[in-house]
């Protein structure tokens, strides 16, 4: 069971939303907050698997509440859920350790597939925004050639195995799905992917996930 805690300013966005959470019999809603704060304090008290955020909030916004979130609860996945797709609110919402961006707007599949994935481990980028993220976030000032080389020093520190995992972290791939295609149990993937972390100096997976696509370690980048 994925337990979800749900943040919205809005009556009528939350009963819209919890709806088509409730329409999956593995998702459970286990509290709603009106505000920024009050998610923050109903995360510490129900420790739910994601919290999934409106961005404009009361009290606390959406952004500062992932950030909080994450700094006290890091075992929570948090996921955006916003009508708002400007590169500042993604960016800040990475860089705070979201591990999901969704769209309002999108299709109800999309968002109980974006949370299934991040409860699984993975990070879930809305389709309609994921190539933004990669081709204009990504590259930053110097441009996408100035990027690719800087991201192919990075990951040369890593040994084979573990630039292997980056590759499939950077397919959107769980801790689970990567386990079984490279024939090594979830524990193993988990560690691998902490010490990734660490030696890239990045916060979350879907930095992670930039700095391989910079690399050329997935295909198609």
């Amino acid at each position: 069971m994925i337990r979800v805690l749900l943040a919205d300013d809005e009556p009528l966005i939350r009963a819209g939303v919890r709806t088509i959470l409730r329409s999956d019999p593995r998702i459970d809603v286990v509290a709603e907050a009106p505000d920024g704060r009050a998610a923050v304090e109903l995360a510490r008290s129900h420790r739910p698997d994601v919290a999934l955020l409106d961005i404009v909030m009361p009290r606390l916004d959406g952004l500062a509440a992932a950030a909080e979130i994450r700094r006290v609860l890091p075992e929570t996945a948090v996921v955006i859920l916003t009508t708002f797709a400007e590169d500042d609110y993604i960016a800040r919402a990475l860089g705070g350790g979201a591990t999901g961006f969704l769209l309002k707007t999108g299709d109800p599949d999309e968002l109980l597939a974006g949370l299934r994935a991040v409860a699984a481990g993975a990070a879930y980028l809305s389709p309609r925004i994921a190539k933004r993220v990669i081709t204009e976030l990504a590259e930053g000032p110097g441009g996408r050639l100035a990027a690719r080389a800087t991201a192919r020093d990075r990951v040369a520190v890593l040994t084979d195995r573990e630039r292997a995992v980056l590759a499939l972290v950077g397919r959107g791939m769980s801790n689970a799905e990567i386990g079984r295609r490279l024939h090594v149990v979830e524990g193993t993937v988990k560690v691998f992917v902490s010490a990734i972390l660490r030696r890239l100096e990045v916060r979350n997976r879907v930095q992670a996930a930039i700095v391989a696509y910079q690399a050329g370690l997935v295909d198609g980048s």
